[in-house]
């Protein structure tokens, strides 16, 4: 007797979508029917007119704990991942405190947030000039990828120059590790904003000229060239513009190892948003046009860009005041909860198919990270982590409903369709599509070390 079933649902898989039974047996998928299987199980959930997923991967997200959980506790934001269908969270090594840059600080955080997890989650790792030698224990403790800012950084991080990055790589090279970058130029934006706030200029439209997209391209094309001479991995988080996509587009093909994310919220609204509507709006790098924005969409589409993912970056009200001006703001968005729901029904508006939506939340972010196989897919042996969709029950975006500490995103009043009813954590509901059933239990999940 299976311990679940699945049964009668359009199962999501890289070769298609059909109907069948996914079966479990003590948290992994033990088997995949074409067909309804009859199997006997203890637990059975009929999912007939919804579509059966690979839970979603989400590779960039900010819970901020331990160290500043007066914006959300780890437990707040699992729950709220589990409540969108994310059963995996890669979380970032800051807004920590202290930032995740050694072995020691990686078991101190486990430990912490670990028991309030509802999900799964691997850590990034931090990378500063302070930190190179304790990498590649970080890379043994199970840290599937390290960060490094390019660009500006909040006071508890810290910007890295070009020398100190290609000695980075060569020791990442060793292990074959996985490089990941804010890549958005350090001095082209510190000295917009310099001569922007001299010159009282710190509106919105200010804050939006001071990173343009050469900011991006020029510190892309920096990293291109550095990987091309080192062979190290590397990763471009958040890439909000098209141009940018092109030129990883074509760095791929010339055989870069070079990987690239974009998130839900470049995919859903633009700068007439933040110019419109205020600092709910505001990230880094910023909002682009909606020209910008349709055709970062087809990169998405290609697999250029093989990771979709939140860029979660929670924070109180307060932290949001334009009082002071733009640039004073808090430059995040609160997206995990919404990541899946937001990214379907907009790919969905566009004519792409549910394959798609799985490659860029779930298939690419494995096989990026290296949790393929863990991971990823609904294949034998996989961890049975799912999410059931309504590809037709409308959805408006309430405060309210949000599982956030602090209630409030950019995401609020958006609509669309498509609903995540059922979310699945290594074979065990987690969210029934009203509540969270188990809030805690998620696990550390580390990468296979053996290369790809």
């Amino acid at each position: 007797m299976y311990d679940l079933v699945v049964s009668g649902g359009q199962i999501v898989t890289p070769e298609g979508v059909f109907t069948g039974d996914v079966l479990v047996q003590d948290g992994k998928i033990a088997a995949v029917t074409c067909g309804e299987s009859g199997a006997p199980a203890r637990q059975s959930i009929q999912a007939a007119g919804r579509f059966v997923f690979p839970g979603a991967i989400d590779v960039h997200a900010h819970l901020n704990d331990p160290g500043f959980t007066w914006r959300e506790t780890f437990g707040h934001a699992t729950r709220a991942a589990a409540a969108g269908g994310v059963t995996t969270i890669v979380d970032m090594p800051l807004q920590n405190e202290p930032a995740l840059t050694t072995v020691e600080l990686f078991d101190r955080k486990n430990s912490i947030v670990g028991p309030q997890a509802a999900v799964d989650f691997a850590f990034w790792g931090g990378l500063t000039e302070n930190n190179l030698a304790d990498l590649e224990g970080l890379h043994a403790k199970g840290a599937p990828a390290f960060k490094v800012f390019v660009g500006p950084v909040s006071p508890d991080y810290q910007t890295l120059n070009m020398g100190v990055i290609r000695q980075a790589m060569g020791i990442v090279k060793r292990f074959d590790g996985l490089i990941g970058f804010h890549a958005e130029d350090y001095s082209i934006i510190k000295r917009g904003e310099k001569l922007a706030i001299e010159a009282g200029k710190t509106g919105r439209r200010d804050f939006l000229d001071s990173r343009p997209v050469v900011a991006e391209l020029v510190a892309v094309a920096s990293l291109i060239e550095l990987s091309k001479e080192s062979g190290v991995r590397i990763h471009i988080c958040h890439v909000s513009h098209p141009d940018v996509a092109e030129m990883i587009s074509q760095s791929q093909k010339e055989g870069v190892r070079i990987t690239a994310e974009t998130c839900s919220h470049y995919l859903v609204f633009t700068e007439d948003d933040l110019l419109e509507k205020g600092t709910l709006f505001k990230c880094a790098p910023p909002l682009r046009t909606k020209e910008a924005r349709e055709r970062l969409w087809r990169y998405v589409a290609d697999g250029t860009l093989s990771c979709v993912a939140s860029d979660h970056s929670p924070c109180r009200e307060d932290e949001k005041s334009e009082e002071k001006g733009v640039f004073s703001a808090w430059g995040g968005i609160s997206g995990i909860q919404s990541l899946v729901q937001a990214f379907y029904s907009g790919a969905r508006q566009r004519g792409y198919d549910e394959v798609m939506v799985a490659s860029r939340l779930s298939e690419g972010p494995a096989k990026v990270f290296r949790l393929w196989g863990q991971k990823g897919a609904i294949l034998p042996g996989f961890d049975a982590d799912l999410f059931l969709l309504d590809p037709e029950e409308s959805w408006t975006i309430r405060a309210e409903d949000l599982l956030y500490l602090n209630q409030l995103s950019a995401f609020v009043g958006l609509c669309g369709k498509g609903a995540v009813k059922t979310t699945i954590r290594r074979g065990q509901v987690v969210w029934d599509g009203e509540k969270i059933v188990f809030p805690s239990g998620g696990q550390l999940v580390t990468p296979v070390l053996s290369k790809n």
